[in-house]
């Protein structure tokens, strides 16, 4: 099996596998590495590991070299460098009207291009603010606009639960999340309940999805009869996690009981659908 080394090249980024030629690596050991932005530095997040070849994403490119302390050094400078050019960029912006939100920027390796990137509404023309920005850093520049997700990814934040934001701890790509995940998880469909630092679905929803889309399918309809053991009644409600379902039953001497009834235990009752959830729309749409 092959031998890889995992390299990233920010605290919250993803890891990419790497050749290590040979040369041995421990977490934290700085590498010098082509990707498709150029030569950049990294940082070994794991150790020379045998992996099956369906792990790796072909071609795997190898490293150029083991980070020297110059190279190291030129790194720190252009972290260092970092907060005064997002506030001369910041100042171009207001001076050029422009609708954007400035989210960061980043020196390649051998500061030979600036990248800047950058949140907005809507399309930005910003040939004008790549022209002053150009005149004051005196490299390439590129500005790049990315999605809200993105934002927090790379800033950092903390998630209503309390924790880092997902996206910030351990998620290296974003999934796919939609209304239809709380609708089938039973949430409250309040966007300040079910959206994230983003303003997006929390990434969370998709989770135990799979689960939840499984077991909706095996819960009797809200609303329709059911079969107990203490005699026919109406579906009132259901906990997925628990696989049980509230049943508004009738008893024997005619009185009614809501009582809480296993799934295991029911007959004669009518599966759900997910075509009872609908479709998306409205505000909640523009969340995902």
């Amino acid at each position: 099996m092959p031998i890889i080394i995992g390299v990233k090249f920010n605290n919250k980024g993803k890891a990419y596998y790497f050749d290590p030629l040979g040369e041995e690596f421990v977490e934290g050991d700085g590498v010098i590495v082509d990707t498709a932005k150029g030569d950049e530095y990294g940082l070994v997040a794991l150790g020379n590991k045998s992996v099956r070849d369906y792990e790796i994403v072909a071609p795997l490119k190898s490293i150029l070299r083991r980070a020297t302390e110059e190279d190291k050094a030129a790194y720190i400078k252009n972290l260092e460098d970092k907060p005064e050019i997002l506030r001369l960029t910041l100042e171009k912006i207001q001076a050029r009207g422009l609708v954007m939100k400035l989210v960061d920027a980043e020196y390649a390796f051998d500061r030979s291009k600036l990248v800047i990137y950058f949140t907005a509404a809507g399309r930005v023309d910003f040939r004008e603010l790549v022209k002053d920005l150009a005149a004051v850093f005196r490299v390439r520049i590129e500005l790049r606009q990315i999605h809200e997700r993105d934002d927090v990814k790379l800033r950092g934040a903390l998630a209503s639960c309390g924790r880092p934001c997902c996206c910030c701890n351990h998620l290296s790509d974003f999934a796919k999340v939609s209304i239809k995940m709380a609708k089938i998880q039973g949430l409250s469909l309040n966007p300040a309940k079910i959206s994230g630092v983003c303003g997006r679905l929390m990434c969370c929803l998709s989770y135990e999805n799979a689960y939840y889309k499984e077991m909706f399918k095996e819960m009797p309809r809200v609303g329709s009869n059911a079969v107990t053991p203490d005699g026919e009644g109406t579906v009132e409600g259901n906990d997925i996690l628990r696989q049980t379902s509230k049943i508004r039953v009738k008893l024997a001497d005619g009185t009614y009981d809501m009582r809480v009834y296993k799934l295991n235990d029911l007959k004669n009752t009518v599966k759900q659908s997910e075509k009872e959830l609908g479709e998306d729309e409205g505000e909640l749409k523009e969340l995902e």
